[in-house]
């Protein structure tokens, strides 16, 4: 089993969930995070004064999938997330040791 972490941006998101979905997709958890890579933020205009906004919203995506769906997961997030502009996000692929649903004790892939 295979844990995919991907930062992408907001207004993808559904986008992603609904390419995911299509390929059989069942959980993914999602959480608003803040962060910067090679885009280092931007300045903003505030009631006439200007700041850097060092960290900018991103959205986390969290899935858990078997091995033999791995690569049209990394597929569609990839080009479903896309735009072609610095700051699209990253995909990270970890293994998963254990995986245990809590209200049936499942184990393994029957957890997933």
């Amino acid at each position: 089993m295979k844990l995919i972490t991907a930062i992408i941006k907001p207004f993808k998101l559904d986008e992603v969930r609904e390419a995911l979905s299509a390929i059989g997709v069942q959980g993914i958890t999602v959480t608003e995070v803040k962060g910067f890579g090679r885009q280092k933020g931007h300045t903003e205009l505030y009631r006439g004064a200007e700041y850097v906004v060092d960290f900018l919203p991103k959205v986390k995506l969290e899935i858990a999938i078997q091995d033999d769906i791995l690569e049209q997961v990394i597929e569609a997030i990839e080009n479903t997330a896309r735009t072609g502009k610095i700051g699209d996000g990253k995909i990270f692929v970890s293994d998963l040791e254990q995986v245990v649903r809590i209200r049936t004790g499942e184990t393994g892939t029957d957890a997933v």
